[in-house]
């Protein structure tokens, strides 16, 4: 018995060392040479492994073991580092085109469970109810206590017209809540516009995709078609986007910069992690895409006053858009302290239809500032609605387990001011109106924004007021 297990052991521990010296010789490459491999540490991870095949009470396949040690290994490292299988890397690529079939929710890990970072607009999730903050704790009858983040994702998406029932708990409420959600096809429409009134144009991304510059560039020509005039005043509507595809934040930024104007900058510990993505067709246009859309656009979209609207589900690309907006001083940020995603995930595909997201660098401001664990600070802070409600529905990158640290400030925990406070713009934001109908906050399927939107309201007061001082110095 005891020489079975370590012939076990042995052909384990040859294999992860062959892993791990390919690994090494791979890694290598344009970096300091890493230091030996832990030997003890991968005796004890070949007898653990010898054990499990030897002595667990029933027989466990090689490949289940090995993936799952995979697996545990990424998730160990941050709440964004994972291992991809078939379907979660299929399905992941797909995302990012703009479709797929589920209940239309951002996810991530919290003490074993899943959390809601951000319902998707118009989605089977976010017509039921599902919250920002909420803790999913049963997917049908399973618990899903002790799933990787990867496993509770397939679990949710699936066929089209097919049910699962999410048991959800809440801050605030004493019981939890059931929800049978059908899945549909997400078909995320990243970009959406409306002419306001004459001279105020609308743009809401809600999710950072391929064609998201594309798009935008289309909307904004349209916009400016319909207006026959100048704008007075363009607000970017960045609420509960979760993020998406660096190009796609680089877009839209290029949209209102200057051509070569600095977005974002990334540091890590390779040197392919070293980039500077500035506002030009090279760092935006994907693949063998030449036309540069953006070239089509109206000279004075890039001067016309602005106003970008963040929340705490405002996460990783829309904050990488917020903060070079803010940072050039091209817009005004109004709303609440962002989610603070400031990490990059690279996806390392591994040969056999898998992949893993590796988290392998920083994002930082044009100015230096980092997004991790702290997020972007409105220029004015608008009162949320949670003075009334518990101030820990607010999730934020800073709440979850093993997140990154900020190495660029000690505050991570930093939270913006839930009222109205003073701000160097002499603006005071109106106070939030307490007796509308919740059903107007929403909104409508086939509309574009609600019928009583306060932070939008708040936006185009703030731009009428801009052009009444404007107006005012120039007499």
């Amino acid at each position: 018995m005891r020489s079975k297990l370590q012939q076990i052991g042995l052909i384990t521990l040859g294999v992860c060392l062959g892993v791990m010296i390919s690994l090494n010789f791979s890694a290598v490459a344009q970096r300091d040479v890493l230091g030996p491999l832990p030997v003890e540490e991968l005796r004890a991870f070949t007898e653990v492994f010898g054990r499990i095949k030897s002595d667990y009470v029933e027989s466990v396949e090689d490949k289940k073991l090995i993936t799952e040690a995979i697996t545990g290994m990424l998730a160990g490292l941050d709440p964004h580092s994972a291992y991809l299988d078939q379907d979660a890397f299929r399905e992941l690529q797909v995302g990012t085109q703009g479709e797929f079939g589920g209940l239309g929710i951002e996810v991530g890990m919290e003490d074993g469970f899943v959390k809601v970072v951000s319902p998707i607009d118009d989605s089977p999730a976010a017509r039921a109810g599902v919250k920002s903050g909420d803790l999913i704790v049963k997917l049908d009858d399973t618990s899903v206590k002790g799933m990787t983040l990867n496993d509770a994702v397939k679990r949710m998406r699936g066929k089209p017209n097919t049910q699962i029932m999410l048991t959800i708990v809440r801050k605030g409420d004493p019981k939890p809540i059931i929800v049978t959600l059908t899945r549909a096809i997400i078909k995320i429409q990243s970009v959406k516009s409306k002419l306001l009134e004459p001279g105020y144009a609308y743009f809401r991304v809600t999710q950072f995709q391929e064609h998201t510059g594309e798009t935008l560039a289309t909307a904004i020509q349209n916009l400016y078609k319909q207006n026959q005039g100048a704008m007075r005043g363009i607000v970017l509507d960045l609420r509960n986007d979760p993020g998406g595809l660096l190009n796609g934040a680089v877009a839209v930024s290029a949209a209102f910069l200057p051509q070569n104007t600095l977005v974002v900058y990334t540091d890590g510990r390779t040197e392919d992690a070293k980039m500077r993505l500035t506002a030009s067709p090279e760092n935006y246009l994907r693949g063998r895409v030449r036309d540069d859309y953006m070239s089509r656009l109206p000279a004075e979209v890039k001067n016309v006053p602005m106003v970008v609207l963040v929340n705490g589900g405002s996460a990783s690309a829309s904050e990488i858009v917020a903060g070079a907006l803010q940072d050039h001083k091209r817009a005004v940020i109004m709303g609440t302290q962002t989610f603070g995603k400031g990490s990059v995930q690279t996806i390392l595909p591994l040969g056999n239809s898998t992949a893993i997201k590796l988290t392998t660098a920083r994002y930082y401001t044009p100015n230096g500032r980092s997004i991790q664990a702290k997020g972007i600070v409105p220029d004015i802070i608008l009162d949320d609605g949670s003075s009334s409600r518990d101030p820990g529905l607010k999730l934020r990158e800073s709440d979850l387990d093993k997140h990154l640290s900020n190495d660029r400030s000690k505050d991570e925990k930093a939270a913006a001011p839930s009222a109205p406070v003073a701000n160097a713009f002499n603006f005071t934001p109106s106070p939030r109106p307490k007796d509308v109908d919740e059903k107007d906050t929403k909104v409508e399927p086939g509309e574009v924004v609600a019928k009583s939107d306060y932070e939008l309201s708040q936006a185009i007061a703030f731009l009428k007021s801009r052009g009444v001082a404007t107006r005012a110095s120039a007499r």
